[in-house]
């Protein structure tokens, strides 16, 4: 295989084109097996985030030899940019004295991210190992849950004291060097440490500098460091927040979300509701093993065979009308299917305004009343629709009578439980996404195939 000049290549990843670009490169280079070498040399030239971006898109086999080629000083920062699972198998039988060195120089938050993987003695070791104040900062870390908001915070605060003058404030701030890239905002905090308001940078330095802080802060929107990320993750994309404090229960501030950490909040949020949607478990990889795979969808596999059973068992209720006409078997999937349709474009839309704290209070019962009316009018238009079809295959009054009354009630049934499954689920303490779907299905199909074949025996077999 002729040699490849890698090394001098820049690759951009704020593309889908850009990623695949990557991709493709390390797919050829990775088929040839003695191309290690040139595999080592790609990788040199790329960042933590495209090269964690690359273990993520090849099975475990293929992620052996990019391990391998992951330049040192990089490590720690690649497995704190993956994905748990796939972070799992690569530090799975990783000694303490290599966990130790991937710590080394590593930000607390992606130590925390590293030793969340390991098991508790390795853990413990490698906090021994650390400065004192990384170590304070880790444990603060790890004594939240993986889904509450302090495991997101940054501990260390840029905060200053009300009652103080912006002059004061400013050679502080120099002298602390409280500021980095990512600081929009100072908190101003009492003597207890109590959050009182925040400053912008804005007015710290524009304003009249013997003016107290008191004159120009603001009461900022916070978040308290236990509460679960999906609810913070609702407030931060319906303020369009960029940096927040974080307070514990009693208000004392205790940290404070930048940029980057509302960003991975977020954005993992989102993820978890897409995947939960499909009844998808957060940490499922896309190149897991087949039999990892197999064992966490099985779970909603079962719970969906169930209720198909229990749609089969409604069909079978009608077993006479069936044998005697055979049309309807025909057309049955037709209604069944134009239900589930309807009632997920409801619950998508629903459950993406529940996410955005757009609904509650008395808007649902508006939203139960447009939706009625969106199911009536989709259900009279599409049911006029396929009965102009029944009428010209089958030629039977009848049967075009019962499709089209069979899509209009179903429907209309399907939009009001798009909206009303997922608002129940909530109140049971459910979570929307990763149940509404199955619950759906199951009530489109039993009222689609109740409705049509119920509506034949009565209107067919009676006559």
């Amino acid at each position: 295989m002729a040699e490849t000049d890698v090394t001098d290549q820049t690759y951009l990843t704020d593309s889908p084109s850009d990623t695949q670009t990557l991709l493709l490169s390390l797919q050829k280079l990775l088929a040839d097996p003695e191309a290690q070498g040139e595999v080592c040399a790609f990788l040199d030239g790329l960042n933590d985030t495209e090269i964690a971006l690359l273990l993520e898109s090849f099975p475990s086999t293929e992620r052996e030899r990019i391990w391998q080629c992951v330049p040192q000083s990089l490590q720690g920062e690649v497995l704190a940019e993956i994905g748990e699972e796939v972070r799992s198998g690569i530090m799975a039988d990783m000694p303490v004295e290599a966990v130790t060195n991937l710590t080394q120089n590593l930000p607390p938050e992606d130590v925390t991210e590293l030793l969340g993987t390991v098991n508790p003695e390795i853990k413990e070791a490698v906090i021994e190992t650390l400065d004192t104040p990384v170590r304070d900062y880790v444990e603060t870390l790890q004594g939240y849950g993986e889904n509450q908001v302090g495991r997101f915070m940054d501990p260390d605060t840029a905060n200053v004291k009300q009652g103080v003058s912006l002059e004061t404030v400013q050679r502080y701030v120099r002298i602390n060097q409280l500021l980095d890239a990512e600081s929009q905002e100072l908190m101003v905090t009492d003597k207890d440490n109590y959050l009182v308001g925040a400053l912008s940078l804005v007015d710290l330095v524009k304003q009249n500098q013997e003016a107290l802080v008191d004159e120009y802060m603001h009461m900022p929107t916070y978040l308290v460091d236990t509460m679960d990320t999906h609810e913070a993750a609702t407030i931060l994309r319906s303020k369009e927040l960029s940096f927040v404090p974080v307070v514990n229960e009693a208000g004392i501030l205790v940290g404070q979300l930048n940029s980057s950490e509302i960003m991975a909040l977020t954005r993992d949020d989102a993820d978890a509701t897409l995947l939960g949607m499909s009844g998808v478990k957060e940490e499922d990889e896309l190149f897991a093993p087949i039999r990892s795979s197999a064992k966490s969808r099985g779970v909603w596999l079962g719970i969906n065979l169930a209720t198909a059973f229990l749609a089969a068992w409604v069909i079978g209720q009608f077993e006479a009308v069936l044998s005697q006409v055979v049309a309807l078997a025909v057309l049955m999937p037709v209604v069944a299917s134009m239900g589930g349709i309807a009632g997920s474009q409801t619950l998508t839309v629903v459950i993406r305004g529940m996410a955005m704290g757009q609904i509650g209070g008395n808007n649902r019962w508006w939203l139960m009343n447009k939706e009625l009316w969106v199911g009536m009018i989709g259900g009279a238009v599409w049911g006029a629709v396929v009965a102009v079809v029944a009428q010209i295959w089958f030629e039977n009054a009848m049967i075009t009578l019962v499709i089209a009354l069979a899509i209009l009630i179903n429907m209309t049934v399907a939009n009001v439980a798009g909206i009303s499954i997922p608002l129940l689920l909530k109140r049971m303490g459910i979570d929307p996404a990763l149940s509404g779907a199955v619950i759906l299905t199951t009530v489109t199909d039993v009222v689609g195939f109740m409705s049509f074949l119920g509506l034949a025996t009565l209107l067919i077999l009676s006559v």
